[in-house]
């Protein structure tokens, strides 16, 4: 008697992490095209990031000045004086808009490119853009993951960031790597095993064999992952040496790591181009958790409110580690000849209210900034599109889009096309409801003309 699927399964493969993750195998050939998301949860200021405004009042403006970029006329913050001097290689959009200014509904709505039915909390009803591709991309003949989160230590749900794959299934959710690739006792979990299962793998592998070629279907909700034709890579996989070199950035050049910085931020990005280099399609970095030890009145994340920090304080610690991993990532991509296959968009959920608000805590009167959706900026960079220029105007207070506005679907409109995605095509949910991969959004003209 034949095996069934369901037989397989049973017999435990799947309970291996790297082996149960659909996005990690595929078995046709390869796009090149990769996109990196370099993701700022809690969201960055725009006034203190990419929309300074200098001559606004001091209540708006806050304590840092604008400083000029090597492209005539366009200014960002003092905080980013390398940045500054890069920034023919990437765009700025300044007029990104949605609705949603909780962290969970801003980051659902910004993940998924869809507006969520419930406003708060960071499980998606619908799927994260990174797990559509993930879906679209599935037989892109790397044996790297084509869905990655990189992130601090101890994250192991995607729910932490919407990263979510809701209805399309877990087999394609992001393959986490989470601590420090800076730290020397640094592990990438689930693409090493022990000599005490590698037999049990290969039991599994023989049975999988077996299977009946002429008689496997995948049922709509994707609870079963079609593993006949992953089961070889899957092995490849955890016993690869050329794999763990690639998730390895010690290997690296120390010059080339020590301009991204040597840090968990820095390095997560280096380790970033590696993995898009490599064949990966869709990598997100978190820069959560600044390194170092940060000084009082500083937050872990960009939520910049007065009850949280200070906002001063806290952007001038934080902005040495951040200009140095960003720059040092898309100078790193440009060196190498690969601004065209790699696309870098550097966002978080949402930007903060133009007005300081004030609070007192721990003997300090602390400057603050609330949330704030309405507007607020990006960078893009690479893709091989249009760059060294600004997308988009807000008013005198960086409060409202005035010029061009850009929506989350524009931004994965774009993004879809640049990894060869169709963003027309359907995917079904649970109840087999075919749903569009996109139902609004148009390629940013700006940056693909």
């Amino acid at each position: 008697m034949k095996p069934t699927r369901r037989s397989v399964i049973n017999t435990g493969l799947l309970a291996y992490p790297a082996l149960s993750a659909q996005n990690l195998l595929a078995d046709t050939k390869a796009s090149s095209n990769s996109v990196i998301l370099v993701w700022l949860p809690g969201g960055l200021s725009q006034l203190e990031s990419y929309d300074p405004k200098s001559e606004a009042k001091s209540e708006i403006r806050g304590l840092f000045n604008s400083i000029p970029t090597n492209v005539v006329g366009t200014h960002i913050s003092e905080l980013f004086p390398l940045q500054a001097q890069i920034a023919d290689k990437f765009t700025i959009i300044r007029s990104m808009t949605h609705r949603f200014t909780d962290h969970g509904g801003g980051s659902k709505r910004v993940m998924t490119g869809k507006e969520p039915k419930v406003p708060t909390g960071t499980i998606n009803d619908t799927p994260a853009i990174a797990s559509v591709v993930s879906k679209q991309k599935e037989k892109n003949g790397s044996i790297i993951p084509n869905n990655i989160l990189l992130t601090d230590l101890g994250i192991n749900s995607v729910d932490e960031y919407a990263l979510g794959s809701a209805f399309l299934g877990s087999s394609y959710d992001a393959f986490i790597v989470d601590g420090d690739p800076s730290a020397k006792n640094f592990k990438v979990n689930n693409i090493s095993i022990s000599d005490s299962i590698k037999d049990r793998i290969d039991d599994r592998i023989q049975l999988l064999s077996q299977l009946d070629k002429t008689d496997r279907k995948l049922d709509y909700s994707q609870s079963m992952t079609a593993m006949d034709n992953f089961h070889k890579k899957a092995y490849d996989l955890l016993t690869s040496s050329k794999v763990k070199d690639i998730f390895d950035v010690s290997k690296e050049p120390l010059s080339l790591r020590e301009s991204y910085g040597l840090n968990a931020w820095g390095q997560r990005c280096l380790m970033a181009r590696k993995l898009a280099e490599a064949g990966s399609s869709f990598v997100t970095v978190t820069l959560k958790n600044p390194p170092g030890s940060p000084p009082d009145h500083s937050y872990y994340n960009w939520d910049c409110h007065a009850v949280n920090c200070d906002i001063f304080i806290d952007m001038k610690y934080k902005a040495n580690f951040y200009d140095q991993a960003v720059s040092g990532l898309i100078t790193d991509i440009h060196n190498r000849g690969l601004d065209k296959n790699i696309l870098v968009v550097v966002m978080g959920e949402f930007g903060h209210t133009p007005k300081l608000e004030y609070k007192e805590a721990r003997g300090k009167i602390r400057n603050g900034r609330d949330h704030w959706s309405k507007a607020f900026s990006i960078l893009v960079s690479g893709g091989g599109f249009n760059m060294g220029q600004v997308i988009g105007k807000t008013d005198a207070n960086a409060a409202y889009v005035v010029d061009r506005p850009v929506t989350p679907e524009d931004l994965w409109a774009t993004i879809y096309r640049h990894l060869g995605v169709d963003a027309s095509k359907v995917i079904y949910d649970l109840s087999g409801r075919p749903i569009p991969i996109l139902a609004e959004g148009k390629p940013i003209k700006e940056l693909v003309a």
